[in-house]
């Protein structure tokens, strides 16, 4: 059997065994966790969103903050984040839905171990913003990552051969490396979206153009650093987060925390989707999305 072709087994094995087991996992918590809308709110209540891990997909949060929009027993709303980032689209979109539902109802974001590139992205337009003094934060900006495998090709002798219809077509394949043309496209397309997280930074948190492009070098800050230079309104935990959104509504007391309905979902939904979600983080979505950019 040659090389190539036990390669090629290998990886079908491994994928199949992984798909195996997430769908196991997934059918084993749909068996243990309850469905549907839960109990009605109590008047005053606090919503909860919790945002975890590289941001891949925007769907299911933009699905809990509409949720929470059309309640009416909902009078505020914490986004608790513990991301890293991920990729440009579903941050903006997830950005847009808070923004949107910070224009009718305090949200108040609590941060927790990291709330860094599109994590951040998803915070800025939050009525207040809560950190802890260690909260690794900030980190705005934008990369696309490539991987050249050219030498690796030519020792187990594959050749890799292309037919496309323009000169950009085929930019940033890994058989080769990146010519002049395609890293100064590339270069273009980043400095685009990086602008656009600086004006989303800059309008969310009430700061100068200028004073974020400053900041927008990909540094990252811890969460006292932030609050510093006013990326962070407030040093805090999640407890205090969610008592100050209970204040900026009114809530008299101790806010009940309520979090948002499950989402209903047939087996065959959770293994698809389960197996979706773990193959994108293995291949960091290459392989199955193609190419991305990335607040990371």
């Amino acid at each position: 059997m040659s090389l190539k072709k036990l390669l090629l087994i290998v990886l079908l094995i491994f994928f199949a065994l992984l798909l195996l087991l997430v769908g196991s996992i997934q059918v084993a918590r749909l068996l243990l966790q309850e469905e549907g809308e839960g109990g009605r709110a109590a008047a005053g209540s606090v919503g909860l969103v919790e945002i975890r891990g590289m941001i891949l997909d925007s769907r299911e949060p933009v699905r809990q903050l509409r949720h929470f929009l059309k309640k009416d027993d909902i009078k505020a709303v914490v986004v608790r984040i513990d991301s890293p980032g991920g990729v440009v689209g579903p941050s903006q979109e997830i950005h847009d839905e808070v923004r949107r539902l910070a224009a009718q109802k305090k949200v108040v974001v609590s941060m927790g171990s990291m709330a860094a590139s599109g994590g951040y992205y998803i915070a800025a337009p939050a009525t207040v913003i809560y950190a802890n003094p260690g909260t690794i934060t900030a980190s705005i900006g934008v990369l696309i990552k490539f991987s050249n495998i050219e030498g690796l090709m030519d020792k187990i002798g594959i050749k890799s051969t292309t037919v496309k219809t323009g000169t950009f077509k085929d930019a940033g394949s890994p058989s080769r490396p990146l010519s002049p043309e395609e890293r100064a496209m590339f270069q273009a397309v980043i400095d685009s979206t990086h602008e656009q997280f600086v004006r989303a930074v800059a309008e969310g948190r009430k700061l100068p153009l200028e004073r974020v492009r400053e900041l927008a070098d990909g540094r990252i800050l811890s969460g006292e650093q932030a609050k510093v230079v006013g990326l962070v309104d407030k040093l805090g935990n999640q407890q205090e987060a969610v008592a100050e959104a209970g204040r900026l509504a009114g809530i008299s007391g101790e806010p009940a925390v309520v979090l948002p309905p499950r989402k209903k979902m047939s087996y065959l939904d959770l293994l698809t989707d389960g197996a979706e979600q773990s193959i994108n983080r293995v291949v960091n979505g290459v392989a199955t999305r193609g190419l991305q950019l990335l607040y990371e």
